[in-house]
C-alpha cells in the first residue's frame, strides 16, 4: 500500500478557500491512502465558540463531499480533521473519505489544553475501519499521549494508525507515536500541521515534522519542521500484513505474553 501524508498551514476561520487549497494539494498525489491535519478545514486555535460554530460541519458535510469527488477520480481514502457538529454538540472528529463517500469517523477522546472549552470529548468505542482487508484505526492528535487508545486499537486488529495532529509541543508526538508504532507493531502515519495562529490559546507554534512510521518503530519518512516551509507530502511503500507478526523473539509475542490479569488497579 502506497500511503502519504499532506503537511500544509491552514488559514483560520477560512474554511472555503482550506477546502479549495486541500483539494488542490491532494489531487497531485499518488497514493492510496493519504492522512491530513487535525482540524484541517477550519484551522484550530479559535477566537470564540462562536467562531467554531460558524465552521463546523456534520460528518457527511461539504468536506465529505468534496474529498468523495475527488476519491471518485483517485481512488484513494483521505483521512482529514473537521470541526464536527452533530446532535447539538461540536467534536473535533477525524473522518475517512473514499469514493463511496463516508467510509468512517471519530471524535477526539482526550481533549487538550482550550479544546475543553470548545468541544465535547468523544464517547464511542474506539473503531476500526476496514479498508479492502486492512485494519485502521483513527486517533487525533494528544491521543498520542495515553498508550491505552493504540493499544485498544491494536488489540481489535489494527494495522494502520491514521494520526491528524496539531502538534505544539516540540518532538512530544514524534516520539510518542514512534514508540506505539513499536510496542503496538503498526505502521503510523502522523499529519501535523505548519504555522502559526493566534487566538483564545494565545499564541501557537506548530512543529510540522510530520511522519510515516514502520511497524518496527522506524521512520520511513519526516517531513521538514515548521520553519522550513508550509507545505511537503511525504510517502511511504508499506506492507500492512507485517503488522499482523507480534513477535520480539522466537519465544515472545507483544499480546501473547500480556498478563492482563497483574494490570488491574
Amino acid at each position: 500500500m502506497k500511503v502519504a501524508i499532506c503537511q500544509f498551514e491552514p488559514r483560520l476561520g477560512e474554511a472555503e478557500e482550506n477546502r479549495k487549497r486541500m483539494v488542490e494539494l491532494l489531487a497531485s498525489i499518488d497514493a492510496e491512502l493519504v492522512v491530513l491535519p487535525e482540524l484541517a478545514v477550519s484551522g484550530y486555535n479559535f477566537a470564540s465558540p462562536k467562531q467554531l460554530l460558524s465552521l463546523a460541519e456534520e460528518a457527511e458535510g461539504k468536506t465529505a463531499e468534496a474529498l468523495t469527488s475527488l476519491a471518485k477520480k483517485t481512488g484513494a481514502r483521505y483521512v482529514v480533521g473537521i470541526p464536527e457538529a452533530s446532535g447539538g454538540k461540536l467534536y473535533n472528529s477525524a473522518i475517512m473519505v473514499g469514493p463511496q463517500g463516508l467510509e468512517g469517523s471519530y471524535r477526539k477522546v482526550h481533549l487538550f489544553y482550550k479544546e475543553k472549552e470548545f468541544f465535547q470529548s468523544g464517547e464511542a468505542p474506539f473503531a476500526l475501519i476496514d479498508v479492502d482487508g486492512v485494519k485502521i484505526g483513527l486517533l487525533i492528535c494528544f491521543d498520542h499521549m495515553f498508550p491505552e487508545a493504540a493499544r485498544t486499537l491494536a488489540l481489535k486488529g489494527a494495522q494502520i494508525i491514521c494520526h491528524p495532529s496539531n502538534l505544539v509541543l516540540p518532538e512530544y508526538g514524534q516520539l510518542t507515536s514512534r514508540v506505539r508504532a513499536l510496542e503496538n507493531r503498526v505502521f503510523w502515519l502522523l499529519a501535523n500541521r505548519t504555522g502559526r495562529e493566534k487566538g483564545a490559546a494565545g499564541e501557537l507554534s506548530y512543529t510540522g515534522a510530520s511522519q510515516i512510521v514502520s511497524c518496527d518503530g522506524s521512520l520511513l519518512a519526516r517531513a521538514q519542521g515548521s520553519e522550513k516551509g508550509a507545505n511537503e507530502i511525504i510517502y511511504a511503500d508499506i506492507d500492512p500484513r507485517k503488522a499482523k507478526n507480534k513477535a520480539v523473539t522466537a519465544l515472545n509475542d507483544l499480546f501473547e505474553d500480556r498478563r492482563p490479569a497483574f494490570y488491574s488497579l
